[in-house]
């Protein structure tokens, strides 16, 4: 018998692990370095990358026509991730550097750098600590496909690429009104950012080549390179509008730059729905089951089943049943315990709802290996709950589930016999809300990558930022 086609139960530490600790992300990253740099001894390499420990550092391309605001949007992303502002300005102004020197004198004939000058400046300005250990922005480079695709043959390759755009009537106006202080190298507006101090202003140059048909002639040759350069980068690309406020245009850049791109690494879904008594946290569970084929743990359906089973543990929880108290937690820990570590939870992930309700269950869980990977918050006001909940009724007769707005009853002989559960009274319902929501804060302090999503929308809208939570990489959290 092939022992490759036996069912293999795989341990759930295991899978932890190796998400806990970012191994397939850490051999993969490992294997792309070996491969664009191909050591004569790869081990020592190996070594020394895993102690450098940079491949998270920002590795981003800012490009846009000019006047856009990348040089901007490159200074402020650079001072607020605390990593290197690369540009052409920069790389040739460079001291004790023959390859700058040269860029200098072939800038001063000819007003622009050679493309292999260029790259060579660059190289040698990413092989410096600073940048290997903190990342680096490229404002405005690469200029042309040719250079895009030399940087990628090196290995040089960003994690995102931001590129701005506006309208080139805004573009050449915005244009007209630049300046710059000698001093610092910060670019201005006369109209839309004006520097308050007087020393600034009286410091400012109108700096060279802004005239509208400079600017024009500018416009067309961006155009005719961006839409060779774009196809180099797909899947780590983003167009923001730069015809909106520059902090607008940062803060949107910032979000994308703090996102981690989906990663190919084999992913178990471990999911936990929290919130309110009628914030919907059934039916996404039932979504999410439906689709991805997660096992929806439900703990009350739970305890209902091993009592109905006359299981050992329903056995113990029958006598709270039926004095409608609260179940102890350590029956319930077991109960649950019993079905995670089941194999179809081990191999397809779960996602579950109606526990912990409280910090101590939550440490109690989490001491016994079952370690949620995304946790979400479904916020839901009180009237909204109210609605959804009061007006729920059950028909005798038929079994029949109503909702008075909803989904109403088809006659008045129906409506006449309907029933109202006694758990769904308004009373009950903001005992459960005030109970929840006096918890809800230690569990999202001990949650601390929990998502908070608003549930009071429609349900496939609220299941489609569930969905995006758990398909992509929670955001880096920078201070």
């Amino acid at each position: 018998m092939d022992a490759t086609t036996a069912p293999h139960r795989i341990p759930p530490q295991m899978p932890q692990y190796g998400e806990a600790n970012h191994v397939f992300e850490l051999m993969q990253n490992m294997l792309e370095q070996l491969l664009i740099h191909q050591p004569e001894d790869p081990i020592p390499f190996m070594i020394d990358h895993l102690q450098r420990d940079n491949d998270y550092v920002p590795k981003i391309v800012i490009l846009g026509p000019p006047a856009s605001g990348k040089t901007t949007i490159a200074m402020w992303l650079a001072k607020h991730l605390s990593t290197n502002l690369l540009s052409v300005e920069g790389l040739i102004a460079k001291e004790y550097s023959p390859l700058a020197a040269d860029a200098r004198m072939h800038y001063q004939k000819f007003k622009m750098v050679p493309n292999m000058l260029l790259i060579r400046l660059m190289q040698e300005r990413l092989k410096e600590e600073d940048c290997i250990r903190r990342g680096w922005i490229l404002d405005g480079i690469p200029e042309t496909r040719e250079q895009a695709l030399t940087i990628q043959t090196l290995g040089i390759s960003p994690r995102h690429v931001i590129v701005l755009s506006a309208p080139d009537t805004v573009l050449i106006e915005r244009n007209l009104g630049k300046r710059i202080d000698p001093q610092t190298g910060e670019i201005y507006h006369t109209t839309f950012d004006w520097p308050p101090e007087l020393e600034i202003q009286n410091r400012l140059m109108v700096p060279a080549g802004i005239s509208e048909g400079e600017t024009a002639r500018k416009l067309l040759e961006y155009h005719r390179n961006i839409v060779r350069i774009l196809p180099s980068y797909p899947k780590i690309l983003k167009v923001i509008s730069a015809d909106q406020p520059c902090v607008d245009v940062f803060y949107q850049a910032l979000t994308y730059v703090q996102t981690s791109h989906r990663s190919n690494a084999p992913f178990t879904p471990r999911v936990l729905l929290c919130g309110p008594v009628g914030s919907g946290k059934s039916l996404q569970a039932a979504l999410l089951a439906q689709k991805y084929g997660l096992i929806n743990v439900c703990c009350g359906q739970l305890l209902k089943e091993a009592v109905a089973d006359k299981s050992k543990y329903g056995d113990l929880i029958q006598p709270f049943f039926e004095r409608d108290i609260a179940v102890p937690d350590n029956i319930i820990m077991k109960v649950l315990k019993q079905r995670l570590d089941q194999q179809d939870c081990v191999e397809r992930g779960w996602v579950l709802h109606g526990f912990p309700r409280d910090l101590d269950q939550a440490h109690t869980m989490d001491s016994l290996g079952y370690k949620p990977n995304r946790v979400f918050f479904l916020n839901v006001p009180f009237d909204s709950v109210i609605e959804r909940l009061s007006l729920r009724r059950t028909d005798p007769v038929t079994g029949e589930r109503y909702h008075l707005m909803y989904k109403p009853p088809p006659t008045m002989e129906v409506q006449a016999r309907l029933l109202q559960n006694p758990k769904d009274s308004e009373e009950q319902i903001k005992l459960k809300m005030d109970l929840f929501y006096r918890n809800s804060a230690e569990l999202e302090q001990f949650y601390r990558d929990a998502i908070t999503l608003n549930g009071d929308q429609d349900p496939y809208t609220v299941f489609e930022y569930i969905e995006s939570g758990i398909i992509n990489l929670l955001p880096k959290k920078v201070p």
